[in-house]
């Protein structure tokens, strides 16, 4: 049955995919965001009604069934009262989303780091072995259009699973169709999932703006893993030293767990095929492997797909670019976790070695500033120490939309961070006089990471 859907603050990365699942089942999609981006250009292309700028009840068409909102959204959100005034059913995105595992055979991809890398590697490589999975992703693959999200369904014939072994197709492969979703562990959103497989790529100190402390981020994880049915599967990263505190301890019923590591066998042919750089690289193909194994798809078949992947949109994106008539390298990338930020310098030094590497990087969120702030003191002075890069900027924080505490935006600034820092290629420029400062100091041949989960990546467009 068609359903009118509005979705209230439909720009968001997860929530976007889940308005295109909606239109992809014919549903009538509508939507607002604050600002216009280029994901609500691509809904609005694709038939969705979309209203830019301050949130307000007429956005609410006559005859909506359905509003689901975006977890930053607050309850005093005109739109959401509206709603509520109204009588319409309200969902959370993470709710929604739930519902969805629920009608689907689930794998969920969990974890401080990693996540939307190996759900793409996951879904490529079960495209790759004939399979048909719907997917819901937190970044934008060009191999779906440059979307994050691609519609699946039930295989035409199991005769067209290549990758599968015929002697295990009738009785292994899951006769309901597969769902692929990148399960986020913000303000637990993973809870509302009921995945039959969990991939958890590693745990750490993150969102402490809704977690106390690291015990209650491992018990909220626990919470989760219990999720699992008795045929469940969890698929984890056996060197992490926070999983390995929840792993193993007992459950109502004992599920199945597939391991991955650094040092098994596979790591020195990863190295080899793939094209993004780093040992977190290598861990996120690791992971992908691993699941695909539950479902009997053929090694050969998944290093095939995970040796074709490119990387995704502000995940390790390479571009040529030109300033001032210098050409140099440009790689966007998302890390704005003090870890993501070392692992991916790391790793863009080891493939530049002989290069000079420069980083803008602009802080995501005043209360992660805060709450990591040593943290990122310590990451700045590593990368600096190990020479990671030559130059790094740090820009100002990057303002969330209503995840923000006054007192905090006092307390906390990037001209701090980098005072605390005191390292003299550790500097500190608003964002308005990066370009120039650039034009002026960058060389032909230069290596440029523009890097954060803002707004920063708009800076790629002047050059």
């Amino acid at each position: 049955m068609r359903v009118k859907i509005h979705f209230i603050g439909i720009g968001g990365i997860g929530v976007s995919a889940l308005a295109q699942y909606c239109l992809s089942k014919n549903h009538k999609v509508s939507g607002s965001d604050l600002v216009s981006s280029e994901i609500t250009d691509f809904l609005k292309k694709s038939g969705a009604e979309i209203f830019i700028g301050p949130h307000s009840t007429k956005n609410l068409a006559e005859g909506t069934g359905l509003v689901i909102y975006s977890p930053a959204v607050k309850s005093d959100n005109p739109e959401f009262k509206e709603a509520q005034k109204l009588g319409i059913k309200i969902q959370s995105y993470p709710q929604a989303l739930g519902d969805l595992t629920k009608k689907y055979f689930t794998i969920a991809v969990s974890g401080t780091h990693g996540k939307s890398t190996t759900t793409a590697m996951i879904a490529l490589v079960l495209i790759k072995a004939g399979f048909n999975p719907t997917v819901i992703l937190g970044t934008k693959l060009k191999e779906f259009g440059n979307s994050n999200f691609h519609l699946g369904g039930i295989p035409n014939s199991k005769a067209t699973l290549r990758g599968v072994p015929h002697s295990v197709r009738s009785s292994q492969i899951p006769d309901s169709k597969i769902l692929v979703i990148e399960a986020d562990e913000w303000q637990a959103s993973f809870l509302n999932y009921w995945p039959k497989i969990i991939v958890l790529t590693n745990i750490e100190k993150e969102h402490l703006d809704y977690y106390k402390d690291l015990n209650h981020i491992l018990k909220t994880y626990k919470e989760y893993l219990s999720h699992l049915p008795k045929d469940g599967v969890l698929v984890v990263n056996g060197d992490d030293k926070n999983i390995s505190k929840i792993k193993n301890q007992k459950s109502k019923f004992q599920i199945k767990i597939q391991n991955f590591s650094i040092k098994q066998k596979e790591t020195k042919i990863l190295k080899k095929i793939l094209k993004i750089p780093g040992e977190h690289n290598i861990y996120n193909a690791l992971a992908a492997l691993t699941a695909a194994r539950i479902l009997n798809i053929l090694d050969k078949v998944s290093l095939k797909a995970l040796s074709g992947y490119k990387g995704a949109w502000r995940r390790y994106g390479v571009i040529k670019g030109e300033i001032d008539n210098k050409k140099i390298t440009i790689i966007s990338d998302y890390a704005h976790h003090p870890t993501e930020v070392r692992v991916t310098l790391e790793a863009v030094r080891q493939k530049f070695s002989n290069q000079k590497i420069w980083c803008v990087f602009q802080p995501h969120q005043y209360q992660r500033t805060h709450y990591l702030f040593d943290e990122f003191v310590n990451t700045f002075r590593q990368v600096q120490d190990n020479h990671f890069t030559d130059k790094m900027i740090v820009t100002d924080i990057y303002d969330v939309a209503g995840r923000e505490k006054k007192k905090t935006k006092t307390e906390v600034s990037s001209r701090k961070l980098v005072e605390k820092v005191k390292k003299s290629d550790v500097i500190y420029l608003p964002k308005e006089k990066i370009i120039n400062y650039l034009k002026n100091n960058l060389k032909v041949g230069d290596i440029l990471i523009i890097m954060g989960a803002g707004d920063i990546y708009k800076l790629i467009g002047k050059f």
